[in-house]
């Protein structure tokens, strides 16, 4: 295959980007999915994007390739790139230039009429130029009505096209489209609308900037659409480390995105156990849409009800598992309770005394909680699960720092 920065499957330079930068470190060598000219064909187009976040380690491995981004000197996504290089025919890229001069200003053309411009005004300057048939200019028309670059309507019995001007001003949305672009889940549309106007300068910068949700924009689209729609959604996903596809027909009930890592997951029902479930959209493949679902309410209230005792996304037990903790606060120390109310999620908090808070939960996954219980370590009274692991992997994490850190006059008790 001859190297091209084009791509026509977004899907298949999802996964080679997949592989270099969410796990990222292989060697031409351990890439075995392709032929070898497959791997440097799309490892230079990445390259040809990227360039200038790659970088290359040798080890006894082989050469290893990887995308390194360092959040204080970027401001933009990089990985939008990807979108904005896809492949056209000449048919395509030369009607998109024909159609767009013609109805410029006010035109206002029938099929008829464009055709006979373009014959006129254009094919006419060239020797060999090529007749295009109505067909494949009705397409183009059509395609680019539902893109919203054009609008219809009908003079008596004819169609006739003219160019939609949406009167939107987008230097004055400059700052809101920018941290749009960085926030939104869907932000590939917020930088095509930057690419429009002089560079894509911003004021903002972020702490926490998660870019790898941009190689799932197609993913997260369709399965949106299908939630509006209220379809049904046939999925293919990866599944365990030797990367087996499988397929799950699912009603999509919502997107919940992880505020510690960026991570994005499907919510759906599997209809037929009735069983909520969830997927990984940088696992999920394909997404194909099906019927329009008659239960679609009901499906939703069961969602509603069942994220109500959701901590993070484990569906280990369907049986909500009790937690309560109480921790030791001073007299100047209102912060605590200020974090308690805002990372409670589910929870409930209470203060019985002035000195002490008490956090109680019903979850599906108490488990899953750990991480954020450890850091209140030093000032946790009490520990109380009726799911007794996680209170012994509590005290053996105590007793595995302690051991650690541990000293005759150490803070750990």
């Amino acid at each position: 295959m001859a190297y091209s920065e084009l791509i026509k499957n977004f899907e298949k330079i999802r996964g080679y980007m997949r592989e270099f930068y969410v796990y990222g470190f292989k060697s031409r060598e351990e890439y075995d999915r392709k032929s070898s000219r497959s791997y440097d064909n799309e490892r230079r187009r990445i390259e040809s994007w990227l360039g200038e976040y790659m970088s290359f380690r040798q080890n006894a491995g082989g050469k290893t390739v990887f995308l390194t981004v360092d959040n204080r000197g970027v401001s933009h996504n990089p990985l939008y790139k990807a979108f904005k290089a896809k492949s056209f025919t000449d048919n395509d890229i030369t009607l998109h230039f024909y159609l767009l001069d013609l109805l410029s200003g006010d035109e206002e053309l029938s099929i008829r009429e464009i055709m006979d411009r373009i014959s006129r005004d254009y094919l006419s300057h060239f020797a060999y130029g090529e007749e295009l048939d109505e067909s494949t200019i009705r397409k183009k028309l059509k395609e680019y009505e539902q893109l919203g670059l054009l609008e219809r309507a009908k003079d008596g019995r004819e169609l006739i096209y003219r160019r939609k001007n949406s009167g939107v001003d987008l230097e004055s949305w400059r700052e809101a489209i920018s941290f749009f672009a960085e926030a939104d889940p869907l932000g590939v549309v917020g930088s095509t609308l930057l690419d429009k106007l002089d560079g894509q300068e911003t004021h903002f910068s972020y702490k926490h900037h998660y870019l790898l949700h941009a190689l799932d924009s197609e993913i997260l689209c369709e399965l949106l659409l299908a939630i509006r729609e209220r379809r049904s959604v046939t999925l293919t996903s990866f599944v365990g480390r030797q990367n087996e596809e499988r397929e799950n027909t699912v009603f999509p009930l919502r997107i919940h995105i992880s505020t510690q890592t960026g991570r994005q997951y499907l919510l759906a029902l599997q209809t037929q156990m009735k069983r909520p479930l969830f997927f990984r959209l940088d696992n999920i493949r394909r997404v194909k849409a099906g019927p329009v679902e008659p239960r679609a309410e009901e499906y939703r209230e069961l969602a509603k009800a069942f994220s109500g005792k959701l901590w993070g996304v484990s569906t280990a037990s369907l049986e909500p598992e009790h937690l309560e903790m109480t921790i030791r606060v001073g007299e100047k120390e209102g912060y605590i309770r200020n974090r308690l109310e805002r990372e409670k999620r589910c929870g409930r908090v209470e203060q019985p005394d002035p000195h002490m808070l008490r956090f109680t939960a019903d979850v599906y996954d108490t488990m899953e909680m750990l991480p954020w219980i450890r850091s209140f370590i030093g000032r946790i009274v009490r520990l109380e699960c009726s799911n007794k692991a996680v209170e012994q992997r509590f005290r053996e994490d105590l007793e595995t720092m302690q051991g650690l850190y541990g000293g005759a006059d150490d803070a750990v008790s």
